[in-house]
């Protein structure tokens, strides 16, 4: 499959890229020209909210790193000197994050091995020196040792003091370089944490701070919407995010440095926000880039959250919708695509639908997995890997990837280094509406991510009934000079340890659920079918489910209603079921 019309907005984003890597260039060759101040001392380290596992230090003293699903047994060679297994992997090994597990060992020898591997990082000939130099994995590493800083000083000489002082300096420079070169917002945004880490934690960098915190203030008045969500519409960035921001006001109130205003504000609007996409099980809602939601890290990241703020339920700026009633809860993506350089995670997920009873997931999205290739990430950001629907299993956005002609290739090629997977062509008109009748809250929105291609508007309906034991369902296509061969599959993945079976000829599905509470799935007016599946965010892989089908053809059948009933908690049929209203 090529690019066909999209191919010419893949070449003007390498038209800009190219512009940018030339405004890069330039940056970089007069870089000799100019000098930051080098910090005089340390003064204090933010504490890391991040959880520590003590027997990690273990595992990396005998020489073993495992990240991101890989690992390499260094076999007393320096792990710097190795070509990381995957870029997950060498992230994560030259953003020193896991300095913290050193940390919580808390024993000489885990501080004698900190302070040995920073030594190797600077000494080694890197495997992937591109990686390590990256903007994003540069900030991280600087912020990584200004708060591990008391691991890495204890019992250090003045000699290696003197040094550490200067590979930090020689990070805020690096920094503030490639800010000047154009770096994309998400590494600007990163990059202004990573400057006001070291100007409040370092003596001697007052200047550097003032810059940076005017940047912190612009990028996160950019990137923070009103509504709290990250302009990525990533759930896991606002997580990220929240881990670096929190130490970060306090740093500022520690200092007596007046705290920018869109710090404060940007995290009153993100716990709620993290709130939103939260189920019953303490997990996150899998869109646009989440995957395994890390429990430990969102109870303690939720402890932060002062006011005890309740969920918010509309996000129109951000692009999601959540319904509750009862024990039942429906988290929406009812938004575009993001921004181009910010949507390197973003999923073709649009009107898809999370869906939960209690602490029981039944709906999902595939999620994105931890750890797996290239391929597998692609395919987990398509449209079929939502619950929503296709047509003929063509996604609703275009995403750079080397397909196409040897030209569309090289090109595709080449903006991946640079910029990363993004999307470069979605729906662009996505609206969204709620409502309440008898106390049901009802929800529409539609995209027309398919008209260019197939001529038709995707619109979806959901009514939630007041004591949430029904959940219905409407998918309408709609356009003029719909494409006759144009099909529409609606899908329905559900959730892990769920049992389902087709009952009245598929008119009707049974779903189990290993709490014990028994589901009814109806269609009409047409029949059912259950698939194969995965859920792929998965601490360990991906696990096998089913999913359910519906398919018609819009030029038939321009429409298919759907309903989810709870027919009992327990397997008790004399229970009586609350009829819901029904959805118009």
């Amino acid at each position: 499959m090529d690019f066909g019309p999209d191919r010419w907005r893949l070449y003007r984003l390498a038209a800009r890229e190219a512009g940018r890597a030339m405004r890069e260039s330039t940056v970089w060759s007069l870089s000799g020209l100019s000098s930051a101040p080098l910090p005089t001392r340390l003064l204090f380290a933010p504490q890391d909210l991040r959880t520590a596992d003590p027997t990690v230090a273990t595992d990396i003293y005998s020489g073993f790193f495992a990240f991101s699903g890989r690992a390499i047994t260094t076999s007393g060679r320096s792990p710097f000197a190795f070509t990381p297994p995957s870029r997950a992997w060498g992230e994560a090994l030259y953003g020193f994050g896991w300095l913290r597990h050193l940390r919580a060992a808390g024993t000489a020898l885990a501080q004698a091995n900190a302070r040995s591997l920073v030594d190797e990082f600077v000494t080694s000939k890197l495997g992937d020196k591109r990686l390590a130099c990256e903007t994003q994995v540069t900030a991280r590493r600087l912020m990584s040792f200004i708060s591990q800083s008391p691991l890495i000083l204890e019992g250090a000489d003045h000699a290696f003091y003197q040094r550490f002082l200067k590979i930090l300096g020689q990070h805020v420079r690096t920094l503030e370089r490639q800010l000047r070169a154009g770096a994309l917002p998400y590494q600007q945004l990163m990059a202004a944490v990573a400057l006001c880490y070291a100007g409040l934690c370092c003596e001697g960098l007052d200047r550097s701070l003032k810059r940076a915190s005017r940047l912190l203030a612009r990028e996160l008045d950019r990137q923070i919407l009103a509504d709290g969500g990250h302009a990525s519409r990533n759930p896991r960035l606002i997580v990220e995010l929240l881990f670096d921001l929190l130490p970060l006001r306090q740093m500022f109130a520690s200092r007596e440095v007046d705290t920018p205003e869109a710090l404060l504000h940007a995290i009153d609007r993100m716990l709620p926000m993290v709130r939103l996409f939260r189920h019953g099980d303490g997990t996150l809602s899998h869109f646009n880039g989440m995957g395994v939601t890390a429990a430990d890290h969102l109870a303690t990241l939720l402890t932060y959250d002062d006011m005890r703020s309740q969920p918010i339920h509309h996000a129109p700026h951000s692009g999601y919708e959540r319904l509750e009633a009862g024990r039942t809860l429906l988290v929406a993506d009812v938004g575009a695509p993001p921004p181009r350089p910010l949507s390197w995670e973003a999923g073709a997920g649009c009107l898809s639908f999370e869906f939960s009873s209690a602490t029981q997931r039944i709906v999902v999205n595939c999620g994105s997995p931890r750890h797996a290739a290239g391929p597998i990430i692609q395919a987990s950001r398509s449209t079929v890997a939502h619950s929503t629907a296709s047509i003929n299993d063509v996604s609703s956005c275009q995403i750079v990837d080397k397909k196409g002609n040897w030209l569309e290739r090289r090109v595709a090629g080449w903006l991946l280094r640079r910029v990363g997977p993004v999307v470069i062509a979605g729906p662009e008109r996505v609206a969204a509406e709620r409502s309440e009748r008898e106390h049901a809250q009802m929800l529409s929105a539609s995209h027309d991510g398919y008209r260019p291609r197939f001529g038709l508007t995707h619109e979806r309906r959901w009514l939630l009934a007041p004591k949430g034991n029904v959940l219905e369902g409407e998918d309408i296509f709609w356009g003029e000079g719909a494409a006759q061969n144009a099909q529409a599959i609606i899908r329905f993945h559900l959730a892990p340890g769920i049992k389902a079976s087709l009952a009245q000829g598929g008119r009707v599905v049974m779903l189990v659920l290993p709490n014990r509470e028994a589901w009814q799935f109806s269609a009409l007016p047409v029949e059912a079918h259950l698939e194969d599946s995965v859920f792929l965010a998965t601490p360990d892989g991906m696990r096998r489910t089913e999913q359910i089908v519906l398919a018609i053809r819009p030029s038939e059948m321009p429409s298919v209603r759907w309903r989810f009933e709870r027919l009992a908690r327990t397997f008790d049929p004399n229970q009586p079921q609350e009829q819901g209203p029904e959805l118009i």
